[in-house]
């Protein structure tokens, strides 16, 4: 390579320094904790040893620096490898990991990685670099591949996926051990720039993270699990077990003599300084909504309206979608801001990953929406962004039975269950434009994990366009004096709630009965039984779907599982007539 300068000895002999003191962290930090894995640290130690001292631009006073290159560690087994490399920048003390109660263990968080996107699509001009550390393991996952089809079809050419090939798993080998020349080949079929080395060479890491890119790379580097501690390498049985400490001691007494006295220091090299700083505060609709009353629009509808104006006048609204965005409407966002769109196909758990990592470093406010029955296989990657306290915002389209013939694999009647299981996230269930225009607005000032749920056929508008909304606030939109029943419904199910109450021209008070296009399991019945169980004098009452449905129209539907204005009708004649038990 023409280009490749060579570190010289000194440079050499301080990374492998680093290495081994990154071996001798490790070891320790797990050892104390009595948890962790050792030998999945002691695999990378030259990775990222080179990594952040030789290759990486970042400011390690500020490791989230938003002009730094980034490091993502998708081997979430190696995370006080990542801890004793901030001691060794001095970002952290190595008290701060040797302590009984510091958390060495991280669970595995598949497919991280591409994360990246946000790094190279949406934030130009930059210079700066992603570099992703992967296990072999989790190359099984089937979103990794999701991921390398993306970031091959979007040229991500500032993305480099280190892998730690170590050929052991928890349980067993991995599928193809240390057959390199096989993941070589898997790479390149992706479109990926692929690159074999030495994992525990320190010149050849250094010259493969220095080649110039023109497409994503792959680093395969062959490592040996367990390296530096003779008892472990490359054996199996030692995964996820902290050395004893008399072994502990003795091994890292051993690794000490090996780090060589030198009077060089290495510093990492500051990062380009191109990317602006950004603020996401005061991020509101610009104005209210534009509906009046009696007009007809489906909240999907209203929802892609939403965002595109949104966007209109906030350069950082991004929108993702999984080739549905003429179901959800966000082609209405597409059309207007081409630029800030990102079509992720129908790989909804690579959409949900890309829409994480666009909201990293508080950059962008992101929107990603499909089907909202699609979102069901994304569970995974939503519990990892809810406990990263990703700020994310997702729109799940055609719920429910009203979704009609399209039949029950395409009806999300588990999704506020899903979401609802979710630690610290907020669901908003819009019925009609100026509801949908509001979640809106409150998702993108709402910090956390926000699903919109919205449905397919057109709804009648039924609030004024200046209705004051509230995360957490119910709505009360029919009511009288006389009132002794309340029917708590949302989405398409007000409309049939409102069109009972027509019926019934009686109502509310201390008699309570849900309705909802969703199973019992998990809904907005089960929600309100949790705020109302130890409330006295109540009597509630629960309509919902009661098993899989089938395919039909939305109205044969709603009667056939009895959610519709009939059956709320009877619900509440029986709930008045004392004949109904609280479900």
């Amino acid at each position: 390579m023409e280009d490749y300068h060579k570190p010289d000895q000194q440079t050499i002999q301080v990374l492998r320094n680093i290495a081994n003191r990154l071996r001798i962290n490790c070891i320790k930090a797990t050892t104390t904790a009595g948890n962790g894995h050792p030998t999945s640290c002691c695999s990378v130690a030259e990775i990222m040893s080179v990594l952040f001292f030789h290759t990486m631009r970042y400011r390690p006073e500020d490791p989230r620096h938003y002009n730094n290159d980034r490091f993502l560690l998708s081997k979430g087994h190696a995370a006080p490898a990542l801890y004793s490399m901030w001691v060794e920048t001095g970002f952290l003390k190595e008290n701060e990991i040797n302590h009984p109660n510091v958390c060495v263990c991280v669970c595995v968080c598949v497919c991280i990685y591409i994360y990246i996107y946000i790094y190279i699509y949406l934030q130009l001009p930059m210079n700066y670099r992603v570099f992703c550390l992967m296990g072999d393991g989790e190359m099984s996952e089937g979103s990794v591949w999701e991921a390398m089809s993306f970031a091959s079809y979007y040229q991500l050419d500032n993305l480099v996926a280190i892998l730690d090939i170590n050929r052991l798993g928890q349980s067993d080998t991995s599928p193809l051990q240390h057959h390199v020349d096989k993941y070589y080949k898997r790479f390149e079929a992706f479109g990926w720039h692929a690159i074999i080395v030495d994992g525990h060479s320190v010149e050849e890491l250094c010259k493969a993270l220095s080649q110039p890119r023109h497409q994503p790379t792959a680093i395969i580097a062959k490592t040996i699990k367990g390296k530096g501690i003779p008892a472990a390498e490359d054996k199996q049985g030692w995964h996820a077990k902290p050395l004893p400490k008399d072994m502990a001691e003795m091994v890292a007494k051993d690794l000490q003599s090996r780090i060589m006295n030198s009077s060089k220091h290495l510093y990492p090299s500051a990062p380009t300084e191109d990317s602006p700083p950004v603020s996401l505060r005061n991020i509101r609709m610009p104005s209210a909504p534009s509906y009046k009353a009696g007009e007809k629009i489906s909240t999907r509808k209203a929802y892609g309206m939403a965002l595109a104006k949104l966007g209109r006048y906030y350069e950082r609204v991004v929108a993702l979608d999984g080739d549905t965005n003429n179901l959800t409407y966000s082609e209405i966002f597409k059309n207007e801001h081409p630029n800030r769109f990102v079509e992720c196909y129908i790989a909804q758990q690579n959409m949900v990953s890309v829409a994480v990592g666009c909201a990293a470093r508080d950059r962008n406010l992101v929107f990603a929406s499909t089907l909202a029955s699609f979102f069901t296989r994304t569970h995974d990657q939503l519990r990892m962004a809810a406990m990263s306290e990703s700020n994310v915002k997702l729109c799940g389209s055609h719920c429910g039975l009203s979704n009609g013939e399209e039949g029950p694999s395409l009806m999300a009647l588990e999704d506020l269950a899903m979401f609802r299981a979710l630690p610290s996230s907020t669901i908003f269930y819009p019925s009609d434009g100026v509801s949908t225009e509001k979640a809106t607005d409150l998702a993108a000032t709402t910090k956390g994990l926000c699903y919109i749920r919205t449905s397919r056929h057109d709804c009648s508008i039924i609030y004024n366009s200046n209705e004051d909304f509230h995360v957490g606030q119910a709505k009360v939109v029919y009511q009288s004096k006389d009132d002794q029943v309340t029917v708590v419904a949302a989405g398409m199910m007000i409309h049939e709630a409102l069109a009972a109450a027509e019926h019934l021209k009686k109502g509310i008070m201390r008699r309570v009965l849900t309705v909802e296009d969703h199973y019992y399991e998990g809904g907005l019945g089960e929600a309100l039984s949790s705020v109302m169980v130890n409330e006295q004098g109540y009597n509630l009452h629960c309509l919902a779907v009661s098993h899989v449905p089938r395919s039909g129209k939305p109205h044969e539907l709603l009667k056939i599982y009895g959610i519709d204005r009939d059956a709320i009708v009877q619900a509440v004649r029986k709930l008045m007539s004392g004949s109904t038990n609280a479900k």
